[in-house]
């Protein structure tokens, strides 16, 4: 009897392991069973691509929230300032007819705006929910004006070589899939081959605790929303390349709520300290399989964000649960 007791202990104590480190795996897979019942046609390869390919973009987004949740902060101005770069992205391109030009612009509007982020937070001392809140509303204001109402257009003499870079495939395999795996896996070797990985969840575990081991706080934040802002003007990049004409109003719009969704249900600690990069490119998945099988139930499109949000709050009640037992 004692032993069938402890024969229970153990299985429940393993069960407990699978489902706190794997959780994300679990929900990946259930998801995948579901959407295979309601189209048996889900598994097939244009298909797969295609949730790559439709995800891609906030994935990459993703991945930068994740290491701003990770150390327990939030970004609420992704999608305004995806749109703030693809939009004057494409009037750089249009301008001087450089792709190299226009891809290195994004990159350094990326990082600049992710900058001033992490300096607003750290040397001014603001709540990031506050300063990203407040560039949220700057940036979009921003692109509305040079807008004007209008949609910024690539010209028709770069619309080809321009569009190829998000909408082409090497070896059946799409650029933008292609692209998310890369920053998926650059972002992962970050985060758990480097001591600024270490860092990251250090600040967010306990910050009192990292500046007292020494850790720079300021600094890591900072470069959180550095890198962050790098991650999101590669995304504005290649979302002008794959709409090649940006709407100043709408483009980007949702991102972060996406974002934050992706990174929830991959199960990083919403209160920092605890992050998983595979977890959120799972998340990224799952939300677009979410999305595909909603289409294919006949659910009106107007309830995504309903759905996304009750992602949120459920994974955010499964995280406190964990930590009451």
């Amino acid at each position: 009897m004692k032993g069938l007791t402890l024969s229970k202990n153990q299985v429940r104590d393993t069960w407990r392991n699978i489902s706190g480190n794997y959780s994300h795996w679990l929900s990946f897979i259930l998801l995948l069973l579901v959407a295979v019942i309601v189209s048996p046609s889900f598994l097939t390869w244009n298909n797969i691509t295609n949730q790559f390919v439709q995800g891609a973009i906030v994935g990459i987004c993703a991945m930068g929230m994740s290491l701003i949740i990770s150390a327990g902060m939030i970004d609420l101005s992704v999608g305004s300032t995806v749109a703030l770069i693809s939009g004057f992205g494409v009037m750089v391109l249009n301008s001087t007819h450089s792709i190299p030009l226009a891809f290195l612009f994004c990159l350094g509007a990326g990082i600049l705006g992710g900058l001033i982020n992490g300096l607003l937070v750290t040397k001014g001392r603001i709540a990031p929910f506050i300063v990203t809140l407040a560039t949220m509303s700057a940036w979009r204001s921003v692109i509305n004006q040079m807008g004007q109402g209008g949609p910024f257009t690539v010209d028709k003499d770069m619309y080809a070589p321009f569009r190829a870079i998000a909408a082409g495939r090497i070896l059946s395999i799409p650029h933008l899939m292609l692209f998310l795996i890369f920053i998926t896996v650059l972002t992962g070797l970050l985060m758990s081959k480097t001591k600024f990985g270490t860092y990251v969840y250090a600040v967010g575990s306990n910050q009192q605790a990292a500046r007292l081991s020494g850790i720079n706080v300021n600094r890591v934040k900072t470069l959180i929303f550095t890198y962050a802002g790098m991650l999101y003007g590669l995304a504005a990049f290649l979302l002008a390349s794959r709409l090649t004409s940006i709407q100043a109003a709408s483009a980007g719009m949702g991102y972060e709520m996406d974002a934050i969704a992706a990174v929830a249900i991959g199960g990083t600690s919403m209160d920092g300290g605890r992050g998983k990069i595979i977890g959120t490119f799972l998340g990224v998945l799952m939300l677009r399989i979410i999305n595909t099988v909603l289409i294919m139930a006949n659910v009106p499109p107007f309830l995504n964000g309903l759905v996304t949000g009750v992602i949120i709050i459920v994974a955010v009640l499964a995280q406190s649960n964990k930590k009451g037992k």
